[in-house]
């Protein structure tokens, strides 16, 4: 009888182990969750797959199999063998690793993610928050898709690439992840909660509210005489006040090519001059977000309020955000004033109205994927989540030494004797230099992809590049666009293989050169073709010796302000498949095929790119980004500083700006910029500058005037003193800088920190978008205002600064006001950094450091370690690279110059360093001339030096 009982509860055990099996399948390296319930336009299965004891990669589809496309952003990172475990119940399925839980919800597919004592860092929304809307694109079945995260009050958000709206912090911001000349759209963003999301996706993304823009006219329109339905919109002569059109207007929508023709016929642009004014009446009370796009010069009021006042030039629109609150029933004025300055300028003012669920959220909405593919990143701070990202997507590799040091260029040297003269010029004054840099249009005028340079301009580009290297000891960047002109040799050859995008050939579709050339590009994203790309480049052009590549164009913009349906057109298909499936990743397969190619053709030489656009996974190609054509004024400075802190916090770490802004005002350059317009031109080169020699890649390049130093101003005077200090400065900085490199690469670094990387326990510096951490030692403190002689700045809290001009000490937590005379940017140190400081060079391979000035700024314990390799090879990856480590010991005032570690052929075996302390009462630094200190001869056995 006992048996016969127990046959029934057996029989149940099975067929409830059964069940769950079919709801929870274990892999070799995760889980698969067949959800019980899926909602409408939701997951059917969750996927968790552990990457390390801190990175989980999730995806999730509406389907019964998940798509096997690899990706292209994430290297190879299969085959780990970190130890992780499961538990189950009837509701949830929890994944553990030692640092992490992922728990998943068997009904919805919710995530929440977990530290080791159970404190949830971050949630899915409610429910998943996962959506999959059905599009058919090019006849292949693809989803658009969102997911929605849970945010906290008090979260902030960075990273997401280059954005150049001027903002830092993106909690409760719409972010438009979409390539464009001087926007770069990475999608991955960092928290201050200490993790990190990348969108494993490569279409059109947006952060934050996904609804589409709305037209002016859903603001109910009043003319400033009453008539309802629109602005009044007056077309004027900005020189006179004659008036060609008056209209009624429900919308300021003239953003891209397609869209000029609707400005009225009459109206001549190049001259001319649009005011829309008028009221709008909300349908409810709240915080409206204003996006607008424009080029020329604009203003914008609202309520009386200048809202934006802004130059841009009139062919490369930029982007800027602002927000007024509204209230239902109550007439808010509206003035928007537009002067287009030439027949191809655009301007467009759209909003979104208020939604009370936005701030509790983050959001990611994708136009087109095959899946939800996403991987969490958590670490202790955010170097950790950055070092997460890089596991995923790849290394930052090591840049050449010389890729450090300044490098000068112009838009652009036309002759070879332009170039030489130049750098002659350089030696000849002494301005420290390491690459000279030749922009486009170096090829015959109808060659554009030749990849050859015009005999009557260039006879001897070989020789001309030999002697930069031997004479001059400068290196050599030239410019390589994936552009080629119809019915050239390269065109055929592109074209016979059908790895050409042909929609701009059959469109006639003609450049800016001449009369004007149809072009078009190659599809980088076929592998064969990329190795045709760098053959070429390789044969013509890298066999003469080149140093680096500068990749321009790369979002990719084969017609400049193109909608963005006609840009998808233009590249369509690519050979791995639609163009909105893969809009936003050009610039990586790009730069791909030239990383590739020279490693293969010269394996001891470091590849070095410079590339207009970026995405996810880019770093791993020893490529490095530039802010695009910006304009030339102090707001567009102001607006260079976060745009670059959040890219360094996407997890790229070498990132650079057009020092004093690629194009210019009329006023700057007809002919010549004269009395007031002269003295703005050079204090506006001046302070950009300075700012530019602490970035990761310190670069003067822009259309005329020319932009070197000399050009820019006389020797005698206070701007090129101040450009030659500071030029000089970054040159004795080196030994810290490639330090910085060289812990990039070892230890997933970064160079140009946003505030809270490093102060995220500081509240009052997750807004702070005008100062950062140039390494872990230095405060940069930008002067970004005409005329201003010193500027408010924050100290963050958790240590004191000193002055590093003077030495002198102030506590941290406080705002204080900083002198800023023209020749010098306000520049602070951190107590407790050890700070090497090298010899004087005019390049960087002129003489190695074997005498270091090394300053001990006292208060508090500190570390520091010099890093140092062969500087232009590969043997690094080999372990061939030496550490010296340094540390402050504040209570027994001891600095331990440790055992040396490592080595490399040709490392000094002796060197000396001359130690100074400085503290609050001793104020001592690089940029005081008496110097003191104990001179120490270190032959890399650890040494103990006290302060007293």
């Amino acid at each position: 009888m006992q048996i016969k009982r127990a046959i029934p509860i057996v029989l149940m055990t099975l067929l409830t182990s059964w069940c769950y099996a079919g709801e929870v399948e274990k892999l070799a390296d995760g889980l698969v969750i067949h959800l019980k319930r899926p909602a409408p336009n939701g997951a059917k299965q969750v996927k968790l797959q552990v990457v390390s004891d801190k990175v989980i990669h999730v995806t999730a589809t509406p389907g019964d199999q998940f798509s096997g496309t690899p990706s292209l952003m994430a290297t190879d990172v299969a085959g780990n063998t970190i130890k992780w475990d499961s538990e189950e119940n009837n509701e949830t399925v929890v994944l553990k690793t030692a640092s992490l839980t992922a728990t998943v919800t068997l009904n919805t597919g919710e995530v929440v993610f977990r530290d080791h004592t159970g404190h949830i860092i971050l949630q899915e929304q409610a429910g998943g928050g996962k959506k999959f809307l059905p599009v058919n694109i090019d006849n292949k079945p693809l989803y658009r898709i969102q997911q929605v995260f849970e945010s906290p009050a008090g979260e902030a958000f960075y990273g997401l690439g280059q954005h150049q709206t001027g903002l830092m912090n993106y909690k409760d911001q719409d972010i438009d992840l979409t390539q464009y000349n001087s926007v770069a759209a990475v999608p991955f963003v960092i928290s201050n909660r200490h993790y990190g999301i990348l969108w494993d996706n490569y279409s059109i993304t947006r952060f934050g509210d996904d609804r589409p823009y709305e037209q002016m006219s859903a603001l109910h329109l009043t003319s400033a005489d009453g008539k309802a339905g629109g602005f009044s919109a007056t077309y004027g002569d900005r020189y006179n006040n004659t008036v060609y059109v008056k209209a009624l207007e429900d919308k300021i929508d003239y953003e891209f090519l397609d869209r000029l023709g609707s400005l009225p016929k009459a109206f001549p642009m190049v001259k001319g001059k649009v005011t829309w004014e008028g009221t709008v009446n909300a349908d409810e009370n709240g915080e409206y977000k204003f996006f607008m796009t424009t080029s020329g010069y604009t203003k914008v009021w609202i309520d009386g309020q200048l809202k934006l006042d802004r130059w841009r030039e009139s062919w490369n629109p930029g982007a800027s955000v602002f927000r007024h609150t509204l209230k239902k029933g109550q007439p808010t004025t509206v003035k928007v004033e537009w002067i287009p300055e030439t027949a191809q300028s655009f301007i467009s003012l759209k909003f979104l109205p208020p939604v009370s669920a936005a701030a509790d959220k983050m959001r990611l909405t994708s136009e087109a994927g095959e899946k939800i593919d996403y991987y969490f990143m958590y670490g202790q701070n955010m170097d950790e989540v950055i070092s997460g990202y890089r596991q995923v997507t790849g290394k930052a590799t090591l840049i050449p030494r010389w890729a450090l040091g300044f490098w000068q260029s112009r838009e652009r040297y036309k002759t070879q004797d332009e170039i030489e003269n130049t750098v002659a010029e350089f030696r000849k004054r002494k301005i420290p230099l390491d690459n000279i840099v030749l922009d486009w249009s170096y090829w015959k005028q109808d060659e554009w992809g030749s990849q050859q340079f015009d005999p009557a301009r260039f006879p001897d580009a070989a020789g001309l590049i030999k002697r930069l290297h031997e004479k001059y000891h400068t290196n050599f960047m030239i410019s390589v666009w994936p552009k080629f002109y119809e019915g050239i040799d390269n065109y055929k050859l592109f074209d016979s293989k059908n790895w050409l995008y042909k929609q701009n050939i059959k469109n006639r579709q003609r450049d800016w050169i001449g009369n004007g050339y149809v072009s078009t590009f190659y599809d980088a994203f076929n592998p064969e073709a990329r190795k045709l790309f760098w053959s070429l480049i390789n044969k013509n052009l890298f066999s003469k010796g080149i140093d680096a590549w500068w990749l321009d164009a790369t979002e990719p913009d084969i017609l400049s302000n193109a909608s963005i349906e006609e840009r998808k057109t233009l590249m369509n298909p690519t050979a791995l498949g639609s163009s909105t499936q893969y809009f936003n990743s050009y610039a990586l397969v790009n730069a791909q095929g030239i990383y590739e190619g020279q490693r293969a053709a010269k394996p001891d030489q470091r590849v070095f790119i410079l590339t207009r656009s970026a995405y996810a996974g880019l770093q791993r190609y020893a490529a490095a980004t530039w802010s695009g054509d910006i304009a030339a004024t102090f707001e567009e400075l102001r607006r260079q500083i976060p745009a670059g802190l959040n890219f360094s916090m996407s997890g790229l770490p070498y990132w650079t700006t057009d020092i004093g802004g690629f194009f210019v005002e009329d006023k700057y350059d007809k002919p010549n910029p004269q009395g007031p317009a002269l003295e703005e031109w050079r204090e506006l080169n001046t302070r950009w500058f300075q700012y530019g020699a602490f970035c990761p890649m310190f670069r003067s390049h822009g259309q005329y005037p020319y932009r070197e130093m000399f050009n820019i101003a006389p020797d005698s005077s206070e701007a090129y003193q101040s450009m030659l200090y500071y030029d000089q400065l970054r040159y004795r900085l080196l030994p810290y800088i490639y330090s910085l490199a060289g812990s990039t690469y070892h230890h997933d670094y970064t160079i140009m920190r946003g505030l809270p990387m490093d102060y995220g326990q500081d509240t009052a510096v997750l807004n702070i978008r005008d100062q950062y951490m140039f390494g872990p030692s230095l405060l940069v403190n930008p002067v970004t205002q005409y005329h201003a002689r010193s500027r408010e700045l924050y100290l963050p809290a958790g240590n004191g600064w000193y002055d590093f001009y003077t030495g002198a000490y102030q506590a941290g937590g406080q705002h204080i006001t900083a002198t800023a005379p023209l020749q010098r940017m306000p520049l602070y140190v951190k107590e407790g950094a050890i700070l090497p400081i090298g010899p004087a060079l005019q390049y960087t391979s002129e003489r190695r450091a074997d005498t270091i000035q090394l300053y001990v700024y006292t208060g508090k314990d500190g570390a520091f370690t010099l890093y140092e390799d062969e500087n232009n090879n590969y043997q690094y990856e080999k372990g061939a690279y030496s550490n010296i480590p340094f540390r402050w010991n504040e209570a027994a005032q001891t600095l331990s110059i440790g055992a040396r570690t490592g080595s490399f052929p040709g490392m000094l075996q002796q060197r000396y360093f001359r130690v100074t302390f400085v503290g609050k009462n001793t104020a001592a630094g690089p940029d005081i001339r008496n110097k003191t200190g104990k001179m120490i001869t270190y032959n890399g056995i650890a040494k103990t030096v006290r302060a007293i």
